[in-house]
């Protein structure tokens, strides 16, 4: 049999294990999922025959490089800062490596010697990064290739709640890592392309920023802009296009109410906070506002960012009990961002049969025949619950259906590789229509580029 090896059994696993267990026996396939907390792998597998769920610790290197010297290939689901060692692991032994996670430097490095040893490190094949990329190079392959050149590229995708599991005024609930979201946007200015002429966002500027975005049946939503949408200007073939940008989506509103965190430095996770094991929630929210001890901790709160109790954003704030003397941080020498990171999770996990929701929108702008033409094409996807989510769909299909593809020898070029040549990208975007992972396109009028506009 051929043998897998999933190192890291994460939220993102579900529908990659289930894809794979599926096909285990007409594609000769035996699982094995290492971990060390293997609770989770054991509930997806369910005692299948052509699966097995191991202990690792990925930092007991004898441990790690027995495993990976037993499989044929080789998934890493771990946080992404660990994805280095096994990648080095598997050019050594010569296993092909699968993540959806970016490219480091340290991957990258590995380029050279992974091409030496014939070995694929598939990295970027999630959803963002992953089919964002596919989907793209679809079509400015396909303009490319009918004799047109793109002058504008626009592309933006989030991880919502489902409109019928939207109960909170925020519009939002947590379908990946509470951490990134927390400190999304920090580390350097927002970067992109407007017109031939380089456009920057820095951080504290970020969320009052946003552009609208109307898909249809499913409503407007706004988007700010990703640290640095030239990242893969030069893979994409686009040196010479004029408009390049890509950010994050959520529903309108969002982003002006959650300009209040930056605003107040609740973000931050540059330093800890003293004593803040022993912080009310109310505590936390008074530390960020000037002493007054006449006025209360939510008069204060709304003088110092200028917003009135009759603001939806008020609203939004003391939904999420800020001001709550009772509910306990519970977080030893914490950063702003950690605190904040737990309040709102207790607002904003998935209940068990909540729907998520992932949205994506591209716009292509380009020249043919003297003429300039526009092309939009968007994707939405809808989670079943809270373990079979869209998040885990979007993530956990494409890196299974790479592997396979790598597996039966219809990806082979060497390498480190993110996905977008065709070899890559056309059977797995075809592959995923029939889990109702597509995208709706339409030819519209030439509008070039919608300002950030709000």
């Amino acid at each position: 049999m051929r043998k897998i090896l999933i190192i890291g059994s994460g939220k993102s696993t579900s529908y990659l294990l289930k894809y794979l267990l599926n096909k285990a026996n007409t594609e000769n396939l035996f699982i094995t999922v290492a971990d060390l907390n293997t609770d989770h792998a054991k509930k997806l597998i369910n005692k299948h025959p052509n699966a097995e769920v191991k202990t690792l610790d990925v930092f007991d290197a004898p441990a790690r490089e027995n495993a990976i010297k037993a499989a044929d290939i080789v998934i890493s689901m771990l946080p992404a800062r660990f994805h280095i060692e096994v990648a080095k692991d598997c050019v050594r032994f010569k296993k092909h490596m699968v993540t959806a996670s970016y490219v480091s430097n340290e991957m990258q490095d590995l380029d050279n010697t992974a091409k030496k040893e014939g070995v694929i490190l598939m990295n970027e094949i999630g959803v963002d990064p992953g089919i964002d990329h596919m989907s793209a190079m679809q079509v400015i392959d396909r303009i490319r290739e009918d004799g047109g050149k793109v002058i504008l590229f626009e592309s933006f995708c989030g991880g919502l709640v489902a409109p019928e599991s939207d109960d909170n005024l925020w519009n939002y609930k947590f379908t990946w890592n509470p951490r990134n979201v927390v400190v999304a946007g920090q580390g350097g200015a927002a970067k992109f392309l407007q017109e031939g002429a380089y456009k920057y966002i820095p951080y504290h500027r970020l969320f009052r920023r946003t552009e609208f975005l109307d898909i249809e049946n499913f409503g407007r939503f706004e988007a700010y802009a990703n640290r640095d949408s030239l990242k893969y200007q030069s893979a994409y073939g686009l040196d010479n296009v004029k408009t390049l940008y890509r950010g994050t989506m959520r529903r309108v509103g969002f982003s002006r109410a959650w300009n209040i965190f930056v605003m107040l430095g609740m973000t931050d996770d540059s330093y800890t906070i003293d004593d803040s094991e022993n912080m009310s929630y109310r505590d936390f929210t008074n530390a960020f506002l000037p002493y007054s001890p006449n006025d209360s901790v939510e008069l204060k709160l709304r003088h110092q960012v200028k917003i009135d109790q009759d603001d939806i954003v008020w609203d939004k704030l003391t939904e999420l009990n800020l001001f709550d003397a009772t509910k306990r941080v519970e977080l030893k020498k914490a950063t702003p961002a950690q605190i904040l990171q737990k309040i709102l999770s207790d607002s904003w996990m998935l209940d068990h049969d909540d729907k998520d929701m992932i949205v994506m929108y591209h716009k292509f702008g380009y020249e043919k025949d003297g003429e300039k033409h526009q092309i939009e094409s968007n994707m939405v996807c809808i989670g079943e619950n809270q373990t079979y989510t869209a998040m885990a769909k979007t993530v956990g299909l494409p890196v299974a259906m790479a592997t396979l593809a790598i597996l039966n020898k219809k990806i082979t070029t060497p390498g480190v590789h993110i996905p977008i040549t065709k070899e890559i990208y056309e059977p797995i975007l075809e592959e995923l229509k029939s889990f109702e992972i597509k995208f709706n396109e339409k030819e519209v009028p030439y509008l070039g580029y919608n300002p950030l506009n709000s």
